[in-house]
């Protein structure tokens, strides 16, 4: 039972005052420590994208950002994401997208996540349009190209300057023994399991899931080949509680729940969730000296959305940035940010001016507030099997 379970939950301050005085408390058990991670290599969609979707196809505007960075910055929220506060926790600074030409450091790490990613290949899918072609196993390309232009610059670079140690090559590249002393990070699947949910159902998306799992795996066994030792993955939300899947998917009254999510759908996201927790027990038994954490982000979103307010929120299952207003906030005729004619008229879909009290930024998206609860849950260990709290091997940095 973890600190976000309502049956455990008096109100988000007391929530907030007894993790902050366990971690206080951890720390200074922990002052002598050193984190064991000197880089974070993440594989992702849109919920962990820093940049790498608008880098490739250059188009974001406001009000992206808005909390945070104060403007666009590549990022499907109004301000940080999980990947950003675990990166921050740990004294990193944001990961640079492997796609970023300009401006990327990638000392600790770097990002190959983006925006509509699958873990599967698009044509072999179904999928739909819309779907970014930086599926998982181009991610993987990506990061064995990174390791060996990381090897490559270290070897031409022979005869350095003596006084700075570095050329202008390798001056924002990592060390060559970075890959075995780094967290490698997956928030990816979910377009997977939407982007068909429409056209044929659960019982259709249902066929192509253990692929899904499997190709999951499969990437981290060719990461372990690489040198890869600790790996995070984290499941899928509870879709059937998101705005924009309450508007667009096929569902009737009699499938929502108490809290107005479909449960159809979130039951299928279970049942996806427990086969990948599984898939990731074999593989922990086939990689005895890795270390394959499984993530239960579900159950901490699940929980935010049904009671906002006992984590100081407001809103569960409504948009903060959205058009129409109503129960969800959402059309998709026009997108957050975007205006468009309907009727006759210039729809604008435009952000409320208090993100912090959302769950959902745009109907499907997480907010920054959303985002830091979840990663308060990942740090403190009590949602991930086996176990693994980020306090008792690291002096983590605080969350602001």
């Amino acid at each position: 039972m973890g600190p976000f379970s309502s049956e455990n939950c008096a109100g988000f301050w007391q929530i907030k005052a007894v993790l902050v005085m366990w971690a206080v408390a951890v720390l200074a058990s922990f002052s002598e420590s050193k984190c064991e991670f000197k880089a974070i290599f993440n594989f992702g969609d849109s919920n962990s994208d820093t940049g790498g979707f608008w880098a490739a196809f250059p188009a974001q505007s406001g009000p992206f950002g808005m909390t945070y960075f104060k403007r666009p910055a590549g990022r499907a929220s109004d301000g940080r994401l999980v990947i950003d506060f675990l990166a921050q926790a740990l004294g990193f600074p944001f990961l640079s997208p492997y796609l970023q030409s300009i401006g990327s450091d990638f000392r600790h790490g770097a990002n190959y996540a983006t925006l509509a990613s699958t873990v599967l290949l698009p044509y072999t899918s179904l999928f739909v349009s819309g779907i970014s072609p930086f599926s998982l196993a181009i991610q993987l390309n990506q990061m064995k190209e990174f390791k060996d232009r990381v090897h490559e610059f270290s070897s031409t670079d022979t005869a350095v300057n003596f006084t700075t140690k570095q050329t202008r090559h390798s001056a924002h590249l990592p060390s060559l023994n970075v890959f075995g002393k780094s967290l490698y990070t997956f928030y990816i699947g979910q377009n997977d399991f939407t982007s068909n949910l429409a056209a044929i159902g659960i019982e259709g998306v249902k066929q192509y899931l253990p692929q899904v799992t499997a190709q999951i795996a499969g990437t981290i066994q060719e990461l372990y080949g690489l040198g890869g030792r600790t790996f995070m993955v984290l499941n899928l939300a509870p879709v059937g509680c998101y705005p924009a899947f309450l508007v667009e998917l096929p569902h009737n009254s009699s499938d929502l729940d108490m809290f107005g999510c479909v449960v159809s759908y979130n039951n299928a996201v279970s049942d996806y969730n427990n086969m990948l927790r599984d898939t990731l027990r074999h593989t922990r038994q086939a990689l005895p000296n890795a270390s394959i954490v499984y993530v239960d982000v579900h159950s901490v979103m699940l929980e935010l959305f049904r009671h906002p307010t006992l984590h100081g929120l407001r809103y569960g299952t409504k948009a903060c940035c959205g058009y129409g207003g109503g129960a969800y906030n959402f059309n998709p005729k026009v997108y957050c940010g975007n205006k468009k004619e309907i009727n006759g008229r210039i729809a604008i879909a435009t952000a409320c001016s208090d993100p912090q009290n959302y769950v959902s930024w745009d109907g499907i998206h997480a907010t920054e507030a959303a985002n830091k609860l979840v990663t308060w849950a990942i740090l403190n260990g009590s949602y991930s099997e086996p176990p693994f709290s980020f306090y008792e091997i690291c002096d983590l940095k605080p969350l602001y």
